[in-house]
């Protein structure tokens, strides 16, 4: 009788409960789109560990360290801009977000001007990594996962996707007014496969979210903590 190796099954196992945590999937309010209720799947300090995914997962609480100190947000974006020397094309540091468990850095292709990847800084050690959810899951140009895990069809292109930016913006709202009330959004950011979209809270920002370009699918992102500040960094300056 022919055998199944048990490490080959065991390995697959674990590869199939991992595409299955990481992928959305459907929740309370708009036609079952939503992943989670209002947090999204890759919360806390990283479900995947170190490592995987292209360098790790990022500081996603403070530092157990209390006399440790955090790097600046000026810090931040200079060690973002020497990640970015390892990719072709010139890509350049859009904005940098200060919250309570990390930096948040939005790149842009300087040609195109479209959003090309989110990445998050570890706030004591100052190191980058891809941050997770639709970075890692959604992004058709910029990350191995995405092609694997979005269903797209044709090549890497942002004006492709059949949600546009307005739609995205719509359905991000209808996603906030069922699982966050009285939080609303600002306009959108395209990425190649979804947008990004600033959550505010009183007029504030206090997060941010993720609509996919084709499925519809609103992600939250819930492994930043509070909000406390931003800067705009023109032609990457």
């Amino acid at each position: 009788m022919k055998t199944i190796p048990v490490f080959g099954l065991a390995s697959a196992l674990v590869g199939l409960l991992l595409l299955a945590a990481c992928a959305p999937f459907g929740g309370p309010g708009y036609g079952g789109q939503y992943p989670y209720g209002p947090g999204g799947n890759l919360g806390g300090r990283g479900m995947m560990g170190g490592g995987m995914m292209g360098g790790g997962w990022g500081n996603y609480g403070p530092s157990s360290n209390p006399n440790s100190r955090p790097i600046t947000i000026d810090q931040a974006a200079e060690n973002v801009r020497r990640y970015l020397t390892g990719y072709r094309g010139k890509l350049v540091v859009k904005e940098v977000m200060d919250f309570a468990w990390n930096y948040y850095a939005e790149v842009e292709e300087e040609d195109t001007g479209v959003h090309a990847m989110e990445l998050l800084v570890d706030k004591y050690t100052g190191r980058v990594s891809p941050e997770p959810g639709p970075n890692m899951m959604w992004n058709k140009k910029y990350s191995m996962m995405g092609g694997m895990m979005g269903g797209y069809r044709g090549g890497a292109s942002a004006a492709g996707m059949p949600v546009t930016a307005d739609q995205a913006k719509t359905l991000a709202q209808q996603y906030l007014d069922v699982n966050l009330p009285g939080v609303t959004v600002e306009d959108s950011d395209v990425f190649y496969g979804y947008y990004t979209l600033h959550t505010l809270l009183n007029g504030e920002v206090e997060g941010m979210l993720s609509v996919n370009g084709y499925s519809r699918a609103v992600w939250y992102h819930t492994w930043h903590g509070p909000f406390l500040g931003m800067k705009d960094f023109e032609q990457g300056s």
